[in-house]
């Protein structure tokens, strides 16, 4: 029986001297094997503990020698096995919880004098240096020449680089990296991300600057990363766009889309509401979403940009009198806030209720509406604000939406009102 953990070997006399214990363990390989005893040539049960400092190893005798046990934290991958003599607390932890319990088992075991028949025992050799080494948590290759092509990555990384290795795609056993909290995969030529990032429960930084991506994948979006995900970098790609379900990603903190191909931001964009910095330069965006509004940055970077010049008089009328049925139901449905899903009304309707639009007066629009476009300082949603162009400007042009020619009607005559003052 063998365990991999931190140890902590804390002499209970240290007190009585007026000393402490260090307070920090050591990784070590834990075993529970027989050894013979010179003096009374008798074979033992006893517990060897191997550290990179004695690989060789310290025995210690098991049987009726164990005094405690505590296990209040075994599920953490924690306990202390309280020994007679010495009079030591050995202490472990960062130990995997189900191997830990079955080391303990084998212990109380060994302690009542159990028929050693019974008992998972090992040979008490030293350790390779390897077994001992502390957990590897950050690995960075920036070079073809050094991508483990015949090893796994070591299976405790909480961050890893893999830059200017020319992957055409994301290696599959980096998935398998459960611990793994920032991911850069920058300078390959990624094209395609695989949905199974989704399953790194911990990810919070995902980094893909510079890869050939033409698509973000809506599965990313409904993927554990909703709970994790606070850096998103897939600047310098070929996005022409992102899906609406974008917008599920509620913790990010840092999005950067520079320099792809997007025509629009994702129609939600302001349910982003942790979303601090912004910057989509160098991308194809005529116009905002109306919902760009409710976002609070810090900065915000759209430079570069061939914006239009808005003009409320330039819209787009895609009204019908009267309404059709299915317009004033969806608008119904919305206005009053009815539960609505799949499982009650068509999924296409459920996906047009998803981008229903809000007019000027509060009320939603569907699929019928007037639409234009209006200037608004981006100070407005940001506290910084690169230029928006070379001239200076920090104004950029909005989606305005209009449920109603009377609500059309009214903004008209609000904005003549404007420009004469």
């Amino acid at each position: 029986m063998k365990l991999q953990c931190d140890v902590e070997v804390v002499n209970r006399m240290l007190p009585s001297f007026g000393m402490k214990s260090r307070g920090k363990g050591m990784r070590a390989v834990l075993s529970i094997g027989k050894h013979l005893d010179k003096t009374s040539q008798r074979s033992n049960i006893y517990m060897m503990i191997c550290t990179a400092k004695d690989r060789a190893g310290s025995k210690y005798k098991l049987k009726g020698n164990i005094e405690k046990f505590f296990t209040w934290f075994v599920d953490e991958g924690k306990a202390t096995v309280r020994l007679k003599e010495p009079a030591v607390d050995i202490c472990l932890s960062k130990a995997d919880a189900n191997s830990l319990k079955n080391f303990l088992s084998a212990a109380r075991l060994a302690d009542r004098g159990t028929d050693t028949s019974s008992l998972p025992l090992s040979t008490l050799t030293p350790v390779r240096a390897r077994d001992v080494e502390q957990p590897k948590k950050k690995l960075t290759i920036v070079s073809k020449k050094d991508y483990p092509l015949t090893s796994n990555f070591p299976y405790s990384l909480e961050q890893l680089q893999v830059s200017y290795c020319k992957l055409s795609r994301v290696d599959m056993r980096m998935l398998s990296l459960k611990a793994l909290r920032k991911l850069d995969l920058s300078n390959n030529h990624i094209k395609k991300l695989p949905a199974t990032i989704g399953d790194l429960s911990c990810l919070s930084e995902l980094i893909l600057h510079n890869n050939h991506l033409e698509a973000f994948s809506e599965a990313l979006c409904l993927s554990t990363l909703q709970r994790t995900l606070q850096l998103l970098d897939i600047s310098q790609n070929r996005l022409q766009s992102l899906p609406t379900q974008f917008c599920q990603l509620k913790e990010l903190v840092n999005l950067k889309l520079d320099d792809n191909e997007l025509v629009c931001l994702p129609f939600h964009i302001g349910r982003l509401s942790k979303l601090r910095f912004l910057s989509a330069a160098h991308n194809q965006l005529a116009v905002l979403p109306s919902d760009f509004r409710k976002l609070c940055l810090e900065n915000l970077d759209l430079f570069g940009n061939p914006f239009v010049q808005p003009n409320p008089l330039d819209n787009k009328m895609q009204l019908k009198f009267p309404l059709p049925l299915q317009e004033i139901a969806s608008r119904a449905v919305a206005n009053l806030r009815i539960p609505y899903g799949p499982h009650l009304i068509p999924a296409h309707l459920c996906r047009d209720l998803e981008v229903a639009k809000i007019c000027d007066c509060g009320c939603v629009c569907i699929s019928y509406y007037i639409k234009t476009a209006v200037s608004m300082n981006l100070h407005q949603v940001s506290h910084t604000v690169v230029l928006v162009d070379d001239m200076g400007g920090t104004d950029a042009p909005v989606q305005q939406h209009f449920c109603s020619l009377s609500c059309y009607s009214e903004f008209l005559d609000n904005s003549l009102q404007r420009g004469i003052r």
